[in-house]
């Protein structure tokens, strides 16, 4: 069994190498008509531009995609300094007029984006002449050699219960080399996914072919990540199902968040775009939707007809009505643990990394102060950007609309929910994002512990102090200290993943929805000679 898991490894290394180096293959280069077809269709009425994206694309030589991409954000870089140039010698002359002319001719996006448009036309190569192949050459044997390395803990875990034997002498789960490695590897993917689109053009093209056959056209970077998204969680599902064979309550949280991952995230929002309707994911509750209120969306569902209008609607019952009366009756992890892809990407491919968790009083003071900025900064960005979208005015307050909603984008939607809370799973713990960014989670966690009737409660007569339950908190709550109290747990960051139940040996912890009252259970814990007993007793 142990030389079966090692040659899992393996192909599974191999696999996700040739992933990694398809991006370096390829060569990127257009013909005069294949511009002139683009331009025509992205609507260009500058000259300069087809001549500056002529001498880029037009050449002879076998350009990889970082030379192209380099001439490709130098032609429009060159472009818009000449019109910005003519902007700001008429407005010295004072000519407002042909001042204003030169607007039409700028071009507006992201370098990397304009650039990425262009690649996907002007590729060629193995990679994309390929496609089926190179997919078997990645993904499958990632898959197979994942799944090899995964199956035989059916056998070698032996007997019924969860086992984290070696958990703290293994450098993949220690932050040893490995988790670092892992990071490094997490962090510049999301990088490119998010800020250099252009430069993974390549493992589009290995899913064209399924991408147009579920909605129709090519790839895009998000579908990459759509479909890596839900390919990862099934794998490391297989891995929860292995490790907590024994525990009904986390084998079906686990086929819960999948569901509604690969069906809700992925399947329907890709076959409402194949049906030329708005694609949207129904799971996916504002603020964790910061942009659901940004004027490009209502305006494309407004013109969706009936579908962006109940789109539209659901969107709002959802966050004010739905949400808040589900945490009321199970607490937030109906969707924290069972529904948030965010939170299903934690407890799949995050689980080996839940110990991690910062148990600090200091970690817990960080948590509080940032998750609530985050929400906060969230309202008051949807409240400028819905003021402006109303009035027509380009801020509120001093606030400009677009430099919150691309502020929060940037920080809050790519570094923090990305970045940062994906890519330090190895290092932080697997719910960076959840505990300390999420505003959803913010939103919930307030509902919980002040209105609901969701807790876990303790048996403090049966603890014995073993650790296991603070020590795989996710979400960084010392459940020991509640435990040996027999204090009910109600936390606001609580997404009630179960994992504090089921790795303890004694049974002492239970999650339970019950009434309100008796819900919050403070005990007074006495140590020493801090009080007169008498006098206690006389208080009584």
């Amino acid at each position: 069994m142990k030389v079966l898991k090692q040659i899992g490894l393996v192909l599974f290394i191999i696999g996700l190498s040739i992933f990694t180096g398809t991006l370096f293959t390829g060569s990127f280069g257009l013909t005069e008509a294949e511009l002139n077809d683009f331009i025509a269709s992205k609507g260009y009425k500058s000259e300069v531009i087809k001549a500056e994206l002529q001498k880029a694309t037009l050449t002879e030589e076998d350009l990889n995609i970082f030379e192209f991409s380099s001439r490709v954000r130098g032609a429009y870089e060159a472009s818009n300094s000449y019109y910005n140039d003519l902007i700001a010698k008429y407005d010295a002359e004072k000519n407002w007029d042909k001042k204003g002319e030169q607007y039409q001719y700028l071009i507006y996006g992201k370098p990397h984006t304009l650039s990425y448009e262009l690649a996907k036309k002007a590729g060629s190569g193995f990679v994309k002449e390929n496609a089926g192949l190179l997919w078997w050459l990645t993904f499958g044997l990632a898959i197979i050699g994942a799944l090899l390395f995964i199956l035989p803990n059916l056998i070698l875990l032996g007997r019924p219960g969860i086992k984290h034997n070696g958990i703290y002498h293994e450098a993949s789960t220690n932050r040893g080399w490995i988790a670092w490695l892992v990071l490094i590897y997490l962090v510049m993917f999301y990088l490119l996914l998010y800020f250099m689109p252009d430069y993974v053009v390549n493992w589009t093209y290995i899913l064209d072919p399924i991408s147009k056959f579920l909605n129709g056209g090519p790839a895009s970077q998000w579908f990459v990540y759509g479909f890596l998204y839900c390919v990862i969680m099934i794998v490391m599902a297989v891995r929860m199902y292995i490790k907590y064979r024994h525990n009904k309550y986390q084998i079906i949280r686990t086929t819960s968040v999948l569901f509604f991952q690969i069906v809700f995230a992925f399947l329907i929002p890709e076959i409402m775009t194949s049906l030329n309707m708005p694609g949207y994911d129904f799971k996916n509750a504002f603020p964790l939707d910061y942009d659901f209120f940004f004027e490009w969306n209502i305006d494309s569902l407004r013109n969706s007809g009936a579908i962006g209008l109940f789109i539209l609607v659901w969107g709002i019952v959802l966050t004010l009505v739905i949400v808040p009366v589900m945490v009321y009756f199970f607490g937030k992890r109906w969707y924290c643990s069972w529904v948030c892809g965010c939170g299903g990407l934690a407890e799949t491919l995050g689980d080996p990394y839940r110990q991690h968790s910062n148990k600090s009083l200091n970690a817990w003071k960080l948590e509080r102060w940032l998750i609530h900025s985050v929400l906060v900064f969230s309202l008051v960005m949807t409240l400028v950007t819905l003021y402006c979208y109303f009035s027509g005015a380009e801020a509120f307050l001093g606030i400009k609309s677009q430099w919150i909603k691309d502020t929060y984008s940037f920080l809050i939607g790519a570094w923090f929910a990305g970045v940062i809370g994906t890519g330090f799973y190895p290092i932080f713990g697997n719910r960076v994002w959840c505990r300390f960014g999420c505003p959803l989670a913010a939103y919930l966690g307030l509902v919980q512990r002040f209105k609901s009737r969701f807790r876990i409660t303790t048996n403090g007569g049966q603890c014995i102090s073993c650790g296991n339950c603070s020590t795989y908190c996710e979400q960084g709550i010392d459940v020991r200290a509640y435990a040996q109290k027999g204090e009910n747990i109600i936390r606001a960051s609580c997404v009630g993943c179960g994992v504090c139940s089921a790795v303890c040996p004694r049974g002492v912890l239970k999650l339970e929805n019950g009434p309100e009252k008796g819900r919050i259970n403070p005990t007074e814990i006495l140590l020493g000679n801090d009080v007169d007993l008498m006098d206690l007793v006389n208080q009584k």
